[in-house]
């Protein structure tokens, strides 16, 4: 069945380390346990990911323990300036060492090392981004303290199973959240204001397979004074139960069928479409900055492309509503990854 709704509290994996009913939720509803996982610890993959983002900027926060590698990296995107600067450290097998909450609910995060100090913390239904990132960039030093205001809102999360057995795919996207606080890079300050301000959350758990290909896309607005967001992806694992392409407005989370990215063959700055099987999400998107990054390291392999810019069209609502939207600043990715 299509678009199955995960309804029932229940652990994720049954005792043979598979999903016990993959599809998707408003909320964690289903239970991910680490110690129930029937894999190879340097086959777990546990992130968390922040995208915070504006008319003129954005950053980027990401602390991982993908198994045999782990990858810490802050970003900073400045779209009037056309520039873009993303800073990576690289640790050997943490395999769990590095203790990711297995909730996006409660927890928190920490990382450190002589060059980067970066911690998550949840709290009183706010999220903080805390980060101090030495010589990120040209000698330079990148600092920030964002707080995201979480209201109680419908999330997207969905449970993906692989083709081989005892791969799954445990996610939430949780979008519309208000951000407010400041990042500093080279004598300048850039600041967040929630009026008009949103950041949003990728959390992922799982074991995957090696060679994934995959297309998401993220935005958020204010909509007659009522926050919007969107969630669109594609490309891994067995999504027949659900997709995760999913609206929200006002709090509420509007469930979407099958959404394709239209790219352009010869040039992900060019201008791109998106189109949807029930006529739901219909949007042109004009890049203005495409944050692209290659790695080839051995068994290690990523080629991606996070292309930001601005999106038009139009966005229909569980009950008929149709919403237009207009040059919203938002982004799309193309990822290819061997890890």
């Amino acid at each position: 069945m299509r678009n199955h709704e995960v309804t029932k509290r229940q652990d994720l994996l049954t005792p043979d380390g598979s999903l016990r009913e993959p599809g998707w939720s408003r909320k964690l509803i289903q239970t991910y346990k680490r110690s129930q996982i029937k894999a190879p610890k340097f086959r777990i993959k546990e992130w968390d990911y922040y995208l915070v983002l504006n008319e003129d900027f954005a950053g980027a926060f990401t602390l991982s323990d993908d198994g045999y590698i782990g990858l810490q990296s802050v970003s900073l995107l400045n779209f009037k300036e056309g520039w873009e600067h993303t800073e990576t450290i690289l640790n050997a097998f943490p395999m769990g060492k590095f203790g990711l909450p297995q909730t996006s609910e409660e927890g928190d995060v920490e990382y450190r090392d002589k060059r980067l100090h970066m911690a998550y913390t949840v709290k009183n239904g706010e999220r903080r981004i805390r980060c101090f990132f030495k010589n990120f960039y040209e000698g330079k030093t990148f600092s920030c303290d964002i707080t995201l205001k979480q209201p109680d809102m419908d999330t997207m999360v969905i449970a993906t199973p692989f083709e081989r057995k005892r791969a799954f795919y445990y996610n939430q996207k949780i979008n519309c959240m208000p951000a407010s606080g400041y990042m500093k890079y080279a004598g300048k300050t850039y600041f967040f204001h929630e009026d008009t301000d949103f950041g949003t959350l990728d959390w992922g758990r799982g074991v995957w397979t090696y060679d994934n290909r995959w297309y998401w896309g993220s935005g958020n607005t204010v909509i007659d004074g009522k926050p919007f967001g969107f969630n669109i992806g594609y490309g891994f694992g067995d999504t027949s139960a659900a997709s995760e392409n999913m609206l929200f407005y006002d709090g509420v989370g509007h469930k979407l069928d099958d959404v394709v990215f239209h790219i352009p063959e010869n040039s992900y700055m060019k201008p791109w479409r998106f189109t949807s099987s029930d006529g739901r999400f219909e949007m042109d998107f004009v890049p203005v900055l495409d944050r692209a990054a290659k790695t080839n390291a051995l068994i290690i392999e990523s080629d991606q492309h996070q292309v930001f810019g601005r999106m038009s069209g139009k966005a229909v609502l569980d009950d008929g509503r149709e919403l237009r939207i207009k040059d919203v600043l938002c982004f799309a990715e193309d990822v290819h990854n061997r890890y």
